[in-house]
């Protein structure tokens, strides 16, 4: 590993719970980039998933479930003032994990902020406070009451949410550039707000299409898919989420706005997994993608907007639009006809895979060339050659989840931080070794495309909201 570039040397220990696909796929990268030995490195998961993995580098292994009445007698033992935190669990609540951390001088990452199990799904429960609007809201009031020092904690920073907030500076900069608009140097939240303000940006789509494909068919009553079975379960049973755009004239069916906090965000009543979108990306072209909930629609379209006099005078729509492997969409609407009730067995796909590529990317329209889309083009051979226990997918991920935490251990000190507030270059180039093709394409591509039948569609503006599939 000695070939591979260290990008900080950390004294510290680290603590990772859980360690499912993104877990096992991270630890060589962190082993690899991070100046951190093995033997100062525990596991905490709920389940034997990753031991063999942990094995192989020789990382300590506990397996205990972590519950609200168990988890800081499990985790403040091993952690104290300099160590680090990285949660990829599921069913364990990023907010109480970020509040033991502030307490005890100790830095975190996660990759979505996380509920206590039934925060997604419990009934009593409505729409609006099992939605990712609220939990960032919560994590926002958290940082409120924790100040705006202290151990640094990196919220939401996988691959999306995470990386594709840095693509969107990326992409502002060279759409820019291409339709000769004064950028300047933007580096403050206002500066960039500013800039999308002026190039006309009306929407920005986290456009996904994932084309891996297995030799072992899924079977009945089985879900498969790329990465976590878990995690892409609970997002689709959440309700769809989007930004909500300052030109949007109407709430779409069943959409709905939040009744607390900034309001940067409605919500359908119905699941993302069972709602599409269209949307484009340059090698697939036009297609269909679940409308899933992720917290970068919510923190984009709130970092981005633009107010004068206290009134909101710009603001993008940004929403999600995932095509996962087509094994992952059978499973999705497999998962659907049994009334949200998950199959019994569950499978990752990652040395079955024979081909494909996972394309990831922001689609920035409404500016004088129409679209940009910019992002990563990874294939699974590329993927395997780069980092073992990954596939495209999980490496778009793993990468981003490295390139957190080498910022927040080179920011030790910078209190709860969202992805759209850090340094997108240096983030991009630890990124750009291991994302494939990084790449931007052009595209004449509106929601109108090859509309066959009359709908309720306006030809002057393609980019609003009610043309999309719900």
């Amino acid at each position: 590993m000695a070939q591979h570039p260290v990008h900080v040397v950390f004294p510290g220990k680290l603590v990772m719970v859980g360690c499912g696909s993104i877990g096992q796929g991270v630890m060589p990268l962190i082993l690899r980039h991070i100046g951190i030995t093995a033997d100062r490195i525990t596991v905490v998961t709920a389940d034997e998933r990753g031991e063999k993995v942990a094995a192989e580098y020789g990382v300590k292994f506990v397996k205990q479930p972590l519950t609200k009445e168990n988890f800081r007698g499990v985790l403040e033992p091993l952690l104290a003032k300099g160590d680090f935190l990285l949660n990829l669990s599921v069913d364990v609540s990023s907010l109480a994990l970020i509040e033991m951390c502030a307490a005890r001088g100790v830095s975190y990452l996660d990759t979505c902020i996380e509920p206590w199990p039934g925060g997604y799904t419990d009934p009593n429960l409505t729409p609006s406070l099992r939605s990712n609007y609220s939990l960032r809201e919560q994590a926002l009031a958290l940082r409120d009451k924790l100040g705006t020092s202290g151990p640094t904690a990196v919220i939401t920073h996988g691959a999306n949410p995470g990386l594709v907030s840095h693509f969107v500076k990326q992409a502002l900069l060279n759409v820019a550039n291409d339709t000769q608009v004064e950028a300047g140097n933007p580096k403050t939240r206002d500066d960039w707000a500013a800039l999308a303000h002026k190039l006309g940006i009306k929407v920005m789509h986290v456009a996904e299409r994932d084309t891996q494909m297995t030799n072992v068919p899924k079977k009945v009553g089985e879900f498969v898919n790329t990465w976590s079975v878990d995690g892409f379960v609970s997002e689709g049973m959440q309700p769809a989420e989007l930004g909500w755009g300052a030109h949007e004239k109407q709430l779409p069916p069943n959409g709905r706005r939040h009744e607390f906090g900034r309001d940067s965000a409605i919500y359908l009543l119905q699941p993302g997994a069972s709602t599409r979108v269209r949307t484009w990306t340059p090698l697939a072209g036009p297609f269909h993608g679940f409308l899933i909930t992720h917290g970068e629609a919510i923190s984009l379209s709130d970092y981005f907007t633009v107010k004068q006099n206290g009134k909101v005078v710009y603001r993008p729509t940004v929403h999600y639009s995932y095509h996962p492997s087509d094994s992952a969409v059978v499973s999705v609407h497999e998962f659907a006809g049994r009334n949200w009730r998950l199959q019994p067995k569950q499978r990752i796909l990652m040395h079955d895979i024979t081909e494909g590529i996972d394309e990831l990317g922001m689609l920035l329209a409404g500016h004088k060339k129409n679209a940009y889309w910019f992002g990563s083009q990874l294939s699974i051979h590329e993927a395997r050659k780069l980092a073992p226990h990954n596939n495209a997918t999980s490496l778009q991920v793993t990468v981003a989840v490295l390139a957190g935490i080498v910022w927040a251990m080179e920011n030790p000190n910078r209190g709860m931080i969202e992805p759209d507030e850090m340094d997108f270059r240096h983030t991009l180039e630890i990124c750009k070794p291991y994302l494939g093709n990084l790449t931007g394409a052009y595209s004449d591509w509106t929601p109108m495309f090859g509309r066959l039948f009359e709908e309720d569609v306006d030809a002057a503006d393609p980019w609003q909201f009610k043309n999309v599939l719900v």
